[in-house]
Order: C-alpha cells, then structure tokens, then sequence
C-alpha cells in the first residue's frame, strides 16, 4: 500500500519525510520520491525500487528547501518506473496520491482538449494537471485544489505543494487515511500515525470528505462542501515501531474503514485502467486450459475461497472442489491431472495451509497462493503469488484482507473465464466496470452505522444467532456468523437458507435472531420464502438488502439494512463489509476485547 509523509517547518525537509517514508516501508512499495520547494522552485527526485535507491539519488543530488511531500508507491497505472513515480506535478504544483482515482480517464480526455500533455500512465497525474489548470485560471492554491478534489471520484488521500508557496500544504481524504501531525514551528502530513510517531504526539485525523490546509502555524481543515470544521488534536503515545490506530478506538475499526482503500488498490494493481482488462502476473500453467481447480484455505479464507467457487464455476465454467486445509491433507484425495491448487492465506504462515500447499505440490499440481504476505513461507514455496495490497492487518478477526481476498479472486475469476474461452469481451467490461465501482459503494457503508448499530442491540441480547444466505451470499453469512463468534463469543452459525427446513428451523424461536444476507437477484424469492418460514416460527428477522428489495423485506423484517445496489457479481464483497460491522459494533456492546479476542492468533502457525 501506498504511503505518504509531508512536513513544513524551519528545517531541512527532505530527510524528515525520507525517514517518515521508512517508516511506512511495511506497506509495500517499488518505487518512492520526494518533492521539496527550493527558493520558491519545485524539485523532485524519484527512483524505482526500494528506498534506499531513493536515498542514493538524494545524496548525488540533494534537494533543499522546509517545504516537502514524500511518497511511497505500489505500480498500478504503469510500470515501476521512475518517471511512473510520486510525486506527479508541473512548475506549479506538485502532488502525491493514494487510492484510485476512477474518473481519471475522462478527466484526462478533458484536460488533454485543453491542451495538457500528459508524461506518465497513472491515474494520479491526471490530478495534478487538474490542479495547474485551475491555478491557471487565476485561482489560489486553495480554490484550485478544491475545485480539483471536488471532480475526483474513488477513494484517495493527497498532500500538495505550490510553487512560490512556503511553508504550505494542502491535503485531502476520501477512503483512504490521512492524518496531520503538529509540531513545535513546524507541521506533518501523515498517511498513518506511523509515519508522524517520530515527529510528534499530537494528530489530528481527516475524517472522510475532509480537506485541510496546513501551514507552519496550524491547519485549518474544512469538510466535502468547503465549509470549515474543527477536527480534534489528540495526544498519541510514542512508541516507535508500532502502528496507530489513526484515531480510531481498535485496530479492527481502523481496518474496517480501510475496505475503500484496499479493494481500490488491489484492483490498481489487477486491471489495466488503459484496457479495462485484468491483467495477470506470470501463472504456473496454461490457465486457459486448466480442467479442476482445487481451493483450500482455513478460517475466513475458507469463506473467500467459497465465494471463488461460486465465481469460478458460473462465470469461467471451470469445476471447483475446496477443503478446509486441515482436511485436505488427510483426506488424501485423487488429484486429477491439468487441475491448479489454489490457496488462500492472509500471513503465509498458516501451517494447515501449509501443509495442504506441500500436498498438492507432492502430487504434482502447479500452487498458485493468493497471499497478503508476499514474502512469506507460503510465497517462496508457491508457482506463482497473487497479492492482496490490505498491508497490515493488526486486529486477530480479519477484515479488510478478506474484501482484498474477495477482489482478488473475482480478477482471477475473470482472467480464468477468458483465457477460457468463455467471456467476451462484453462481458468482461460489464464485470470490471462492476469492480472498480467497488471503492466507492463500500465507502458509502459506513453512512449505515446507527443502523448497523440498532440491529446490533438486538443481537448482543442473544445467547444463539442464525445467519442465512443462498448462493454466494451463504459463505458470506459463514463469515458473518464467524466474525460474531470470534469477537463477541455470542454462538452463532451459517446455514443455506434452503437448508433451514431440514434441521436447523428447530432451534428458532423468539430469543434466536436471524440474520439473512438476502440481495436482489435470482434467489431473492427463494431465500424469502425461508425467511417467512423462519418468521412462522417466531424468529427475530434481521436483513442485508439492497435498495431495490428493502420494501419486500419491511414487512416481516424486524430491521432492513438496504446497502448500496451494485452488480450481483460484486454483492458478496458488499454484503461482507457491512455483517463484519455487525459484528464489530456488538462486540462493542458486549464489552469484549475487540482486537485480541480470547484463545486466537493472528497467524496460527501450529497445526
């Protein structure tokens, strides 16, 4: 993940943002660059790799000046390039992004008429021609760079200088974290508190929406509408080497909010925004003619894996078989020749998975692993690795690299199902404009917490909690069901709506809450009518709709969340965000320890 430091102060700038941007070399990156302001000039100085090219470059050739934005970057527009790397800019500005900016080409076909000539393949330029067009129209930096922030669409966070400008930046956040430091003299920008911890205690957190104009004195900071507001200024602890939680009150939360972000930058690093077409690293074997695919991975994974399977056999008509990794070793199945091993981990470590990985290479299948952790054991022992960009994950319940998990395998859905043979070209733009719409319909989740909250209160007051869903909608409700058990310790299980009937419908009645993950589309009839059974019964309906189906569900429903509509192919990346909240606002009222839950590990590395 992409990361980003900035400073105005007194001193020399450079080195304090280089040192900021060490420290967020655990996001991820393979290039980095510094912008500073030197007598009124803008000088860059970028390089490829890792930071201590960068570093090199600087001691050849220094760049001087207290005004400085500093940036980390994953290729995603682009190559790994130099000339690909932050910050982007012209004589008068000079910008450094995160997260994906989904409007870009259209901006850039604007800007283009009006004569911009454009020198890189990423999105993130396109908002630094915007800028300097504004500001030659006679605008302040201000005006301009909120007229500019105002056309963007996705999710991003952005710090900006201006030539002739000291001690000036200018920053932004929509979906993506960003953070101001306040120091003695001098001020931060941070894309984390990781970044500011060396620099100061004392940060304040952009809230979505938010800009903010910072100077040596102070920021101001003012909402999506241009309208001031004050943001609190909190006083962190300082201790080196650990990662804040940004304002929020527990890692989870932390990662929850960062959803928008890590599926928007998971699909930078999966589409070609150029083509609109998945593009797949180097695989183990010819994908298009792959005849069995055989999924194994534990816990959350599991259910990521899943929601593959329903992928991969309906869309690339490929056949799937998948076993919990504990399972799959033992089981010892017939492996059929010309099938893939596809694992799913978000540490690497994980030793059923492992174990399963070492089974499947012994039988001579290719392993491709779909990996958070692109350094592991797990990655070093695969044919090839698909990484999920979710960067750290601190909280023990996973979150964010579930969603990044999710997006990973809809993009290897869709590489599969043309190298098959089987999806047009059509059909592909429909599936990949339905992702990249992706950031901003998750962001739009969180506008629903009073009323993830209001159904939480009926679930904390459970002792059993049923969840529902048909199609790819049930493994999401495994996951939901999962995330309620491991933080809340409230027992809850999943169940295929149809298979309600056949045992489980005995165990409902006016204690037992039921929640169902129940979205417009072919099986909205079918899983409806086992919700009415369900009512029958005296069972405390609780449903995730959508917009289009939430007039259906009032009426037996003792709450409907509509979530935002999107392309049946991306529901269950929808719907998952909004039952892992659900979980995470009644572990809240339960009082448990949200980011270390009893008897679990982050990595589970024993069998």
């Amino acid at each position: 993940m992409c990361g980003i430091c900035g400073v105005v102060g007194h001193n020399q700038a450079a080195p304090i943002v280089f040192e900021g941007l060490r420290r967020l070399e655990y996001r991820g990156y393979d290039s980095a660059g510094i912008a500073t302001l030197d007598e009124g000039r803008i000088e860059r100085r970028r390089a490829a790799g890792k930071l201590g090219n960068l570093g090199e470059t600087l001691r050849e050739r220094p760049l001087f000046g207290t005004t400085a934005i500093g940036h980390t970057r994953w290729a995603t527009h682009g190559a790994p390039t130099e000339n690909n790397a932050h910050p982007h800019g012209t004589a008068r500005v000079a910008i450094v992004h995160n997260g994906i900016i989904e409007n870009f080409e259209t901006l850039r076909r604007e800007l283009e008429q009006l004569g911009h000539r454009f020198e890189t393949e990423t999105d993130s330029e396109t908002i630094a021609r915007l800028v300097d067009h504004y500001l030659s129209e006679d605008q302040s930096p201000r005006e301009a760079a909120f007229a500019a922030i105002s056309r963007l669409e996705g999710a991003y966070a952005l710090a900006m200088i201006f030539a002739d400008q000291e001690g000036l930046l200018i920053g932004a956040r929509h979906g993506a974290p960003l953070a101001v430091g306040y120091g003695d003299g001098e001020m931060f920008l941070g894309s984390d508190s990781l970044a500011l911890a060396p620099l100061t205690r004392r940060i304040a957190y952009l809230e979505d929406g938010d800009r903010v104009v910072v100077t040596r004195s102070g920021a101001e900071f003012f909402d999506d509408k241009g309208d001031p507001v004050e943001r609190a200024v909190q006083t962190t602890a300082l201790v080196a080497g650990v990662i804040g939680k940004d304002g929020y009150r527990h890692y989870m939360e932390k990662e929850l909010h960062e959803h928008p972000l890590v599926i928007g930058q998971t699909l930078q690093r999966m589409i070609d925004p150029a083509t609109r077409k998945v593009v797949l690293p180097d695989m183990p074997c010819d994908i298009g003619a792959i005849r069995r695919c055989v999924i194994t991975a534990c816990g959350s994974a599991f259910y990521a894996g899943m929601v593959g399977r329903y992928w991969l056999e309906e869309i690339a008509r490929l056949p799937v078989d998948i076993d919990v990794a504990s399972e799959l070793r033992y089981r010892d199945p017939p492996l059929e020749a010309g099938s893939l091993g596809l694992l799913i981990s978000q540490s690497g470590e994980t030793a059923d998975t492992l174990a399963a990985l070492r089974s499947l290479r012994n039988a001579g299948l290719p392993v491709l692993s779909i990996l958070n952790a692109e350094h592991s054991t797990m990655a070093r022992e695969s044919d090839a690795v698909l990484g999920t960009v979710a960067g750290p994950e601190i909280s023990v319940a996973s979150t964010k690299a579930f969603t990044a998990q999710l997006t990973v395998l809809a993009c290897l859905t869709i590489g599969v199902a043309r190298a098959g043979g089987v999806l047009g070209d059509a059909q592909e733009e429909e599936l990949v404009s339905a992702l990249l719409d992706l950031p901003s319909r998750a962001a739009e989740i969180f506008s629903f917490g009073d009323d993830i909250r209001a159904m939480a209160s009926v679930v904390a007051e459970a002792r059993d909690v049923l969840y529902l869903g048909r199609g790819s909608a049930y493994p999401v409700a495994m996951e939901g069901a999962l995330k309620l058990k491991e933080i809340s310790y409230i027992h809850a299980e999943a169940y295929a709506a149809g298979e309600m009937k056949h045992g489980p419908i005995s165990l409902i009645d006016k204690t037992v809450p039921i929640v169902a993950t129940i979205p417009s589309g072919a099986l909205f009839e079918k899983t409806l009518s086992n919700l009415q059974e369900a009512k029958a019964r005296g069972g405390r309906l609780l449903a995730f709709t959508d917009e289009r189906s939430a007039h259906r569900l009032n009426a037996i429903a003792e709450r409907t969340i509509a979530l935002p509509h999107v392309h049946p192919f991306v529901t269950p990346i929808i719907q998952t965000i909004a039952v892992q909240i659900l979980a995470y606002e009644t572990a809240l009222l339960k009082g448990t320890d949200v980011d270390q839950p009893r008897n679990l590990a982050k990595s589970v590395t024993v069998e």
